[in-house]
Formats: C-alpha cells, sequence, structure tokens
C-alpha cells in the first residue's frame, strides 16, 4: 500500500527541510502535497485522498489546531502529526487529545520523523476496514451523543421538569438508551484558577483538553457517561454504573485525585472535586444544585476532593471585628501591620472551617466600608482613588475566594495609605496642584476637576490650598493667568487674542476688562509702555 502524505507550514525552510529528510520510496509515499496555509491545506484535504497531514501548529491564516478541528469535523481518515517550535504546549502530546498521533518539537531529527511517519501507517493499515465499515455508525453516535448532551442540560435547566413522567416522555421521544429507573452518579468539577494567562481562544482549547481527561480517567470500560460544561469552568460528570462502584468513594477519591494532579501538571489550572450521591434523572437537577453550592461556598481550599457528606465549613458561627477595630488600625497602624492582622484573622476563619462565600462577602464589605470610614475622615474620595479598572476588577473578584479577598485587601490598603501619606504633606499636595495649574492654563480649571487629579475632596483640598499659599485656588488660578498673560505680552509679538486664548479666555473682550482691573493699564497699553521702557534703557 503506498500514502500521500501533505505537509503544512508557512515558512518554507521548514518545508523544504523536512522534504530533504524524508525518504519517499522507503516510505511508500507515493504522493507528497506542501500547503503554506490552512486554506491550502484544506483544498487538498478536499480534493484528494490524505493519509497523514504532518502540520505546524502557529500560521498566520489559521493554526493547525483549528485545522485538525476541521478534519475532524469532516470525519476524515488523515493520521495528524503535529510538527512545531511552540514549545508552551509540550503537553498536548500526552494530555490534549486532539486526535493528533504525535507531537514533535522543531528542529526534528529524520530518525525520529521516519519513525512517527512509520507508525501513522501502521495507525492507518490497522484501523483502515473498522474506519470504512463503522463511519456511519460513528456519525449516527455522534450525533446521538450530542442529543444526550441536551437532554441533560435541559433536565438540570429545568427547561424539562423535574418529574418521572416527563422525563419518560422526553426519553421515549428522542429514543436516549436511558431508563427511568436507571440510576446515575454526577460529579462536578470546579477551575478556581488558571495558573497562566491565556486569552479566549487558549482558554477554549484548554477546557476542551479538561473535559476529555475527565472522560479518559473517569470514564472506565464498564462505565456509561459524559462529561458536559453546566457554566463556564464548571465540569459535570454524569455516569451510569452499578450501585458498588458509584458508592465507592474511596475509588472515585483516587480517580479525581488523579484528575488534579494532571490539572496541576499540564493544564495550568487549579481544581476540585465535587462528588455527588447516587439519584435517579429526576434529582440529578436538585442533586447539581446541591453540589453547585458546595462549589460556591469553598473558598479556601484548592486542588481538593470533596466527598458529599464532607463539610466545608463547621456549625460555629464565625465573630466578625466591629468596624472600629479596622478603622482605628488604619488610622494608627503601619500599612504591614494592617495587612498581616487581616491575613491572620482570615487564616483563623480558615483553619476553623468557619468561612464560606456569605462570611467572605460580610467581611468584604465590613473591611470595604471602614477603608470608606478612613478616607472620609482624611478627606480622600473613594470613588476616585478605587475608580481605575484594575481596582474594579479586584474589589469584584474578592467575594470569590481568600485568596482574590487578600489580593484585593494587598491592594485597597496600599493604594489608601499611600495616596493618605501624600494628602499628609500638604506641601506635596499643594506643589502637584500648582504645577497642574501651569500646565494647563490654556483650559477650563475648575476646583473640581483639580480635586479629582489628587484624590481629594474639592472643599478638603481648597482647605489646604488656602492654608499653604494664603490665596483661594480661583484667586491663584486668576493671578497666574495674569502673570503668564504680562511675560507673554512683554517678551513676545504674538498677537493679543492668541495669548487671552492661551490663558483660558475665549472672549477678547472680557480678558481685556480682567486685564485692566488687576494691572491697571489694558493689554495693548501694557505693551506698548514695556515697549518703549525697553527702548529708553537700550538709549541710554
Amino acid at each position: 500500500m503506498s500514502y500521500h502524505l501533505l505537509l503544512v507550514d508557512d515558512e518554507v525552510h521548514a518545508i523544504e527541510g523536512v522534504k530533504a529528510d524524508l525518504d519517499l520510496e522507503a516510505l511508500r509515499i507515493s504522493q507528497l502535497f506542501v500547503a503554506y496555509n490552512s486554506k491550502q491545506a484544506k483544498e487538498y484535504l478536499e480534493n484528494e485522498r490524505i493519509d497523514i497531514m504532518l502540520c505546524d501548529i502557529e500560521m498566520p491564516q489559521g493554526s493547525g489546531l483549528d485545522l485538525l478541528a476541521w478534519v475532524n469535523g469532516r470525519q476524515s481518515h488523515t493520521v495528524t502529526i503535529f510538527l512545531t517550535s511552540y514549545a508552551d504546549f509540550k503537553y498536548a502530546k500526552e494530555a490534549l487529545q486532539l486526535g493528533s498521533l504525535d507531537y514533535l518539537l522543531k528542529p526534528v531529527l529524520p530518525d525520529e520523523l521516519e519513525r512517527v511517519i512509520r507508525k501513522a501507517q501502521k495507525e492507518i493499515d490497522r484501523n483502515g476496514e473498522i474506519h470504512q465499515s463503522s463511519q456511519a455508525h460513528q456519525l449516527w453516535m455522534k450525533h446521538h451523543s450530542l442529543i444526550i448532551e441536551r437532554f441533560w442540560l435541559d433536565l438540570i435547566n429545568q427547561t424539562i421538569p423535574s418529574h418521572a413522567a416527563a422525563i419518560r416522555a422526553q426519553i421515549e421521544q428522542q429514543q436516549l438508551p436511558l431508563t427511568p429507573d436507571m440510576s446515575f452518579f454526577p460529579i462536578l468539577i470546579s477551575v478556581q484558577k488558571w495558573n497562566k494567562e491565556l486569552n479566549r481562544r487558549d482558554e477554549k482549547i484548554m477546557e476542551y483538553a479538561l473535559k476529555n481527561s475527565a472522560e479518559e480517567v473517569f470514564l472506565k470500560n464498564d462505565t456509561n457517561g459524559m462529561f458536559i460544561y453546566i457554566d463556564r469552568s464548571l465540569l459535570l460528570g454524569i455516569m451510569t454504573t452499578n450501585v458498588s462502584v458509584m458508592t465507592d468513594d474511596d475509588q472515585m477519591v483516587t480517580s479525581c485525585e488523579q484528575y488534579i494532579e494532571m490539572c496541576n501538571r499540564y493544564f495550568y489550572c487549579d481544581v476540585s472535586c465535587y462528588l455527588g450521591q447516587p439519584v435517579a434523572a429526576y434529582q440529578m437537577a436538585e442533586m447539581t444544585a446541591v453540589l453547585r453550592k458546595k462549589v460556591e461556598n469553598n473558598v479556601a481550599f484548592y486542588n481538593r476532593v470533596f466527598t458529599f457528606d464532607a463539610e466545608l465549613r463547621s456549625e460555629r458561627k464565625p465573630v466578625l471585628p466591629e468596624l472600629n477595630v479596622w478603622i482605628s488600625l488604619l488610622k494608627t497602624g503601619t500599612k504591614q501591620s494592617i495587612i498581616t492582622e487581616v491575613e491572620n484573622f482570615v487564616h483563623q476563619l480558615v483553619q476553623s472551617q468557619a468561612i464560606d462565600a456569605k462570611v467572605l462577602r460580610q467581611f468584604h464589605q465590613d473591611f470595604m466600608q471602614a477603608l470608606y470610614a478612613y478616607l472620609n475622615v482624611e478627606g480622600i474620595q473613594a470613588h476616585r482613588l478605587f475608580g481605575d479598572e484594575e481596582s474594579i476588577s479586584l474589589s469584584d473578584q474578592a467575594g470569590r475566594s481568600v485568596r482574590d479577598l487578600l489580593l484585593w485587601v494587598h491592594h485597597a490598603v496600599n493604594k489608601a495609605t499611600h495616596q493618605a501619606e501624600k494628602v499628609k504633606k500638604s506641601d506635596t499636595v499643594v506643589q502637584s496642584v500648582q504645577r497642574y495649574i501651569a500646565q494647563y492654563l490654556d483650559q477650563d480649571l475648575s476646583r473640581e476637576s483639580i480635586a479629582e487629579m489628587v484624590f481629594l475632596n474639592p472643599d478638603h483640598l481648597s482647605r489646604l490650598f488656602k492654608k499653604e499659599t494664603g490665596y483661594s485656588i480661583s484667586d491663584y488660578i486668576l493671578m497666574e493667568r495674569i502673570k503668564r498673560a504680562k511675560e507673554l505680552l512683554s517678551q513676545t509679538n504674538i498677537p493679543i487674542s492668541s495669548i487671552a486664548a492661551s490663558v483660558g479666555h475665549t472672549n477678547f473682550s472680557h480678558f481685556a476688562r480682567i486685564f485692566k482691573k488687576y494691572v491697571g493699564v489694558g493689554p495693548s497699553e501694557f505693551r506698548s509702555l514695556h515697549v518703549r521702557v525697553e527702548g529708553s534703557d537700550r538709549d541710554v
């Protein structure tokens, strides 16, 4: 048997290098096709018999991963091998389960390339007859799998009512391989945190890998079931099996621990597994809601396995500190002492298992209230200090976990104490305001916009400014404008109307009146007098 090989790579030298390493006759390759992007590759795949595709991952007009997904969608029997320099995806070889036979990193040795191609040929020879005879059956099974997935999603989301009669009718109508008297064992997997910066596309690839790996770990040969995403970062496994296996917590815990280790190692994420109890189909929505509540209340522990009876919180009701305690600490303590006190208190809650989502939110709200009270005393407006995207994002996520809460506390305390220190050094604040006024004399300067620049309440800033300079902010702006106008009139030949605009006056008549009121003469006369005086000095 001869084979057809397609090389896909956007780098010409990479293609030529592989071609030079291939012994086409020894490998029984009768046709060799070359594509430099996904579009060209698809044309060959649609119009030619392609047995083996040797493909790069990172290409400008569509990645090799997308191309492989397209190939799989066509029910093609093409065997794919990735050959790439994208080392960040080394885990694809062991875990991504995208249907590729192997994953090689550039540069690849000729012997290694030949070995993998021969491995692909054996795969083709072994599966050729099976693929031909079962193609229609596989297509039907894939379609039927989507129908079953839709059934469970509708049941969990209560589009299908949670009672036996409605479920029985749905099973019969869609001819599902289920019976009303079957029991199902649910496992809810929560992706708690990605430990690597991922864009949405990479995250979707990871989610696909997590699902496939879960099926590999949990769905053994003697077990029927499926894994479906019921929400972003929430993967639900539903297994149908005998009761003895379903109630064997030790076996399930071992499988969960194996899966968690795989996620940590290959997928750069922290996950926890929550085991349910065997239930009938009509009880699945209620059981899933119970497991989701467990996920919500686990705000402290990562990479754990929770059996159904495991409690995430003790019955002892935690006592949160009074607001005055935090306010006093913010006023008198150092930045580090405040953060340390918060960390110690939260860690005590974790150790005593006295913290859940509700307690975490209460603590977040109380500390935020204390922080705002402290800022008010210091004359700092909270919405100006914490109105940036980073502060908003950290505050929004603070109620999700202990880790997120402490990240927010570090950020908020650092920012608040830093700004308070700046306010206490009023000369620094006043000098900042003076520099700002000098820079933007040509614009509409309001007390409010200046206060916003230094994160202060306008009244508080006015008091500081008057104490330091002896002038109100508006009087100081007026004097600076007059001073700048006098300098420009006496030292340049710029038209007076342009000078007026450069010091924030768009109305020339108004500028002339204000200038004469404070200088004693109009701008034209001032310029004339200054020139005569300069001329007299030069004559002497």
